[in-house]
């Protein structure tokens, strides 16, 4: 079940992603929030800072600053997270991940539900969007991006 807050972070995880996009880098973007109290957002700035590890949701925890703990905090993303983005959710123990796009990149989602984690699959339209917009127009930026 989703909140309004929910729906308030989504959009704000999908304004990061379209930042991102808008500034040449991949349209990722995140959001950490405690209930209805935003923590922190962020954008993937792999292009725009040279780093690898610039992913949206690492951008955002880095933003977030130290926490005492993380149990009670939900990460939205603009795209499903990646295995290295998976790990440190697992391993900050976040309990719940919204993420708006499975569709354009997928599968971490049973590894974090197997770790204990609720993912709820948002599908949101403008994001799903934005990233097949990208997919189509920088192809070899995107497969450096997955590895491929």
């Amino acid at each position: 079940m989703l909140e309004d807050w929910d729906k308030e972070f989504i959009e704000r995880a999908f304004l990061q992603a379209k930042k991102s996009y808008d500034e040449g880098g991949l349209p990722i973007g995140s959001v950490l929030a405690r209930g209805s109290e935003l923590i922190a957002e962020g954008h993937n700035q792999r292009v725009q800072k040279g780093d690898p590890i610039a992913h949206g949701e690492m951008d955002c925890l880095r933003k977030a600053g130290r926490q005492k703990s993380y149990r009670d905090l939900t990460l939205y993303t603009s795209l499903s997270p990646c295995m290295m983005c998976s790990g440190t959710i697992v391993q900050f123990k976040i309990p719940r991940v919204v993420i708006n796009d499975t569709e354009n990149f997928g599968g971490n989602e049973a590894f974090l539900k197997s770790r204990g984690v609720a993912v709820i699959d948002v599908a949101h339209p403008a994001s799903l969007d934005l990233m097949a917009r990208f997919i189509r127009e920088k192809p070899d930026l995107w497969n450096e991006d997955i590895m491929e």
